[in-house]
């Protein structure tokens, strides 16, 4: 009887598909019954391939050979990797096995792990695609029952194909000239390079700053024949700011610019002296619940809330997804829902009615599924990241995964909160010639912002509860205070800072015009991301320090001296623009790597021009044994 053989891309991911199909008969890298075969790949089995495998030559390093741009990319199999694939090379091409199903992870990277493998094993036979948003018994049977022709996953695999291509020819041909020219060992790629550079030059402005003092008088004061509530008050000055891009408009400032000014304004307005009420101004207020996980939104809170790595909050997202079960496909960068997707959330929160989120449950007024989680149009590949319908056991998860799956449970429940409404008020006092400005904020709803999870990551309200006032009321001052002040430096980027950065990265081109164009355009994709900060974390050019991101020396350097055409993210965005046009069938891919095989050229060229950089690079000099297995034709400095 003919077989179907599943390829899943780990053996975590084949077992389960196997306890599905209720293949548990055993062979030697895979599990059977009398239909179904499900084997493995291991992550990739197949890469492209190194420069030497299309000629020897290419083994030492040599300028005169440089740009390498083959014209078919050969691919090989991945030292360590071998007999997993001659296991599947022979299922593939066993006479019983009558058709595949690709079961490798439904995004552009799983694409590409089996069109590789079924490629480098000159397979021909009919393959299927499986797509599923979770690994529960539930999800993986619908999966199997809504199978898809690989056809139609065509378009995916070539962006993602594009992607490895360009990559390959920037990153080799990059490397290889600007080592040869500084006669180091230096790594430069497409995604890593930008993101090194919006450290580096958050590092330059931080170098730069030179801190200035300032100083602003402040009052307590109360209203006329009243013990409480005491209120503070700032002195300010009514001045035009006329910023770059913006219309002249007034605004209020605080800051004084002299120690004896200040002093002499706390004097005018001390002890004893009264302040009249010149306006009040009320505006009621409403911020709505946020969104629910991406990826890359998930690893922001994960640093913030607990100092994890990109990578970190990576990894226990897929223990959670593959091993527990307990969420939904996390390598995901949409935040919504789709509207076949009502009856699920509703079975996942009566699945969440346990003890730890009983009390918040009975707290959402009603279940209404606003455009803010249920939109089909704002999905790509897969929904936001939510629990599944399986109900959890937290005691029995490790103390880091529960965090992780905390943050996600509650961030559902939070979305079915009302609005946090306050009224925002604002108060104008004049004592003699010197006003001062008084903010209160009166909580009118206090919505989702009454969760605990919300409380702890949104700002603390300094805004002090202000009594009833109104315009000529009069205040006794019960004293004024000088405060002395400094100006601050940019923040140094944390991990979560360098996320969101790198997920609008169009924000960082200096163009002002294609900025705006581009200010959508992202660095790398969330599945990426974390691999790019490890990438630059392994090779040198930033350390960790505390919660912080700083460049090194080296790091620094590199920048430094590397044409601006691969440091701005603008051509990166560019890239990813097009690489999601090649997904969706309106652009071809050949005309991408055209493109990419021009610029691999002028990066070559680049790097002969590129300026001395002294003792820079002295830590990466090559040796006889270099870590990297690289042989250089050094050439004289």
């Amino acid at each position: 009887m003919p077989k179907i053989l599943v390829i899943a891309e780990k053996p975590s991911v084949a077992r389960d598909y196997a306890r599905v199909l209720k293949a548990s008969t055993k062979g030697e890298g895979f599990l059977y019954n009398d239909r179904y075969v499900v084997s493995w790949a291991i992550g990739h089995l197949v890469e492209l391939c190194e420069p030497d495998s299309y000629d020897e030559r290419y083994k030492k390093w040599n300028r005169a050979d440089l740009p390498i741009m083959p014209e078919t990319m050969k691919l090989r199999v991945i030292r360590g990797s071998g007999p997993q694939f001659k296991v599947l090379k022979g299922l593939m091409k066993d006479p019983e096995i009558s058709s595949i199903i690709c079961g490798t992870d439904s995004g552009r990277e799983g694409e590409l792990i089996f069109r590789y493998i079924y490629q480098m094993t000159g397979c021909k036979k009919p393959f299927q695609r499986l797509w599923v948003s979770s690994m529960t018994t539930e999800a993986i049977t619908e999966g199997f029952q809504k199978l898809k022709d690989g056809s139609e996953y065509d378009s995916l695999y070539q962006s993602a194909k594009c992607r490895s291509e360009a990559d390959w020819l920037v990153g080799m041909n990059a490397s290889r000239a600007f080592s040869l020219h500084y006669n180091a060992l230096l790594s430069i790629g497409r995604v890593q390079t930008p993101t090194l550079a919006m450290i580096v030059n958050r590092q330059k402005e931080i170098d730069a700053f030179v801190p200035e003092n300032y100083w602003e008088v402040e009052i307590q004061t109360v209203k006329e024949e009243e013990q409480e509530p005491v209120f503070p008050a700032k002195w300010f000055r009514e001045e035009l700011s006329n910023e770059e891009g913006e219309q002249e408009k007034t605004r209020r400032n605080t800051r004084i610019s002299t120690e004896a000014e200040a002093k002499e304004i706390a004097s005018r307005a001390g002890k004893g002296k009264k302040a009249e009420v010149v306006s009040v101004e009320t505006a009621h207020k409403k911020q709505l619940p946020p969104l629910l996980y991406d990826l890359t939104e998930l690893q922001r809170e994960g640093n913030r809330r607990y100092g994890y790595s990109a990578s970190r909050v990576l990894n226990l997202a897929q223990e959670l997804y593959e091993k527990h079960k307990l969420i939904t496909y996390p390598r995901t960068d949409s935040r919504y829902l789709s509207d076949d997707m009502k009856e699920t959330v509703r079975n996942t929160l009566h699945a969440l009615n346990i003890p730890q989120y009983h009390k918040y449950l009975m707290g959402i007024p009603e279940l209404k599924f606003t455009g803010r989680i249920i939109d089909n149009s704002k999905i790509t590949d897969h929904h936001a990241i939510i629990p599944t319908a399986k109900k959890p056991d937290l005691d029995k998860l490790p103390e880091d995964a529960r965090r992780i799956y905390d943050l996600i449970a509650m961030r559902l429940i939070t979305v079915f909160y009302p609005a946090y409404e306050y009224d925002s008020t604002t108060v104008v006092l004049k004592v003699d010639q010197d006003t001062f400005l008084a903010r209160g904020r009166h909580v009118t709803e206090p919505g989702f912002m009454a969760l605990p999870a919300n409380q702890s990551s949104s700002k603390k309200n300094e805004d002090a509860e202000l009594p009833a006032l109104q315009k000529g009321d009069i205040t006794d001052i019960l004293k004024s205070k000088v405060l002395s002040r400094k100006t601050t430096p940019p923040a140094p980027f944390t991990e979560a800072t360098l996320l969101g950065a790198m997920e609008f990265a169009g924000k960082y081109i200096e163009d002002e015009t294609l900025r705006e164009q581009m200010k959508k355009m992202s660095l790398g994709t969330p599945a990426t991301r974390a691999s790019t900060i490890e990438r630059l974390l392994r090779v040198g050019y930033i350390v960790r320090k505390g919660k912080t991101l700083i460049p090194t020396d080296k790091g620094k350097a590199l920048i430094d001296v590397l044409p601006k055409e691969i440091v701005s993210p603008e051509m990166t965005a560019k890239w990813e623009r097009a690489l999601d046009r090649i997904y969706q069938g309106t652009m071809a891919p050949q005309a991408f790597m055209g493109s990419i095989r021009r610029y691999t050229t002028f990066l070559v060229d680049a790097a002969d021009k590129a300026p001395g950089a002294g003792n820079a690079f002295a830590d990466s000099r090559p040796r006889k044994k270099a870590s990297s297995g690289k042989n250089f034709t050094r050439k004289k400095q």
